[in-house]
């Protein structure tokens, strides 16, 4: 990049940058201004290109279980969070725990929804906690825990959340933007915050940008969206993407290499216990 200035020519170390592209550099706002019309279709055309690199780059694996040290699975529901000290530990562990007690904190586990929700609030009034924010908003969302229905309270709490950095809370957000869930409907906000949560590592918002990208005909963009998700261990994006070759929208090239990208991250995270515990799961929802 020059140091010289793209609007009055200006050679100068201590140019600002064009923040969007990243390009061309500047004295001040005033010959950014000035040179506004000539860069304004480059600039726009440079930040697209700059923001779909970070879209699309492949996001950094999950953490492991503080306890067995096997990766988190990408499904959130293969998780639970310890409302008494913030861990988050997968279901294999947590359902093969023989103490009714957090191996953590040694705090008992709560025997009442009113314990649970207890726990919750003081996770947020002390430490400001995300996860404490997204559970309570998902407790509201789907009247839970015995609170009531309120969508927009539950909004309120996704909002926060997502502003503290949890990508679970950006989802929450996209969603309630999409479907008109304690807020108005707005499809632009709801795409923002799905890509957020996505580049965040969502696999959830991943694969909801993929379905919005058929459904406005970039069917490319919407294949890569599933593609990384499916290599993540999402087996709804391995779905979308098994449709997507029998369309023709996926080369025999690149579903072969999801496939095996699919079941690495399974192996990844495979164990016994959490075998036992989807058994478990599946028994007790029958």
């Amino acid at each position: 990049m020059s140091n010289h200035c793209a609007s009055c020519g200006k050679a100068d170390t201590k140019l600002k940058s064009c923040k969007a592209c990243m390009m061309v550099k500047y004295c001040g706002l005033e010959c950014q201004a000035a040179h506004r019309a000539i860069h304004k279709k480059a600039c726009r055309e440079k930040a697209k290109e700059l923001f779909d690199e970070k879209l699309y780059a492949q996001p950094r694996r999950k953490e492991d279980c503080p306890i067995c040290m096997i990766t988190l699975p990408c499904c959130e529901t293969e998780s639970v969070y310890m409302a008494c000290c913030g861990k988050y530990i997968c279901n294999g562990c947590r359902y093969c725990l023989t103490r009714a007690f957090c191996p953590f904190c040694n705090a008992a586990d709560p025997t009442t929804q009113e314990e649970t929700m207890k726990r919750l609030t003081e996770r947020i009034e002390k430490f400001n906690d995300p996860d404490a924010m997204l559970l309570l908003g998902q407790s509201y969302q789907d009247g839970l825990n015995g609170l009531p229905v309120d969508q927009s309270k539950a909004f309120e709490l996704f909002q926060r959340s997502s502003e503290l950095g949890c990508a679970l809370g950006h989802y929450n957000v996209g969603y309630s933007y999409k479907y008109g869930n304690g807020t108005a409907v707005d499809e632009k906000k709801a795409v923002h915050h799905y890509q957020i949560a996505a580049m965040m590592g969502n696999m959830a918002a991943r694969n909801n940008l993929g379905s919005v990208e058929l459904e406005n005909g970039n069917y490319q963009r919407g294949m890569k969206h599933y593609m990384i998700s499916a290599k993540c261990g999402s087996k709804v994006s391995l779905d979308n993407i098994k449709e997507g070759f029998k369309d023709g929208l996926v080369t025999k090239e690149d579903f072969e290499n999801t496939l095996r990208d699919y079941q690495a991250s399974c192996d990844e995270t495979k164990s016994e216990q959490r075998d036992r515990a989807e058994v478990i799961e599946r028994e007790s929802n029958m």
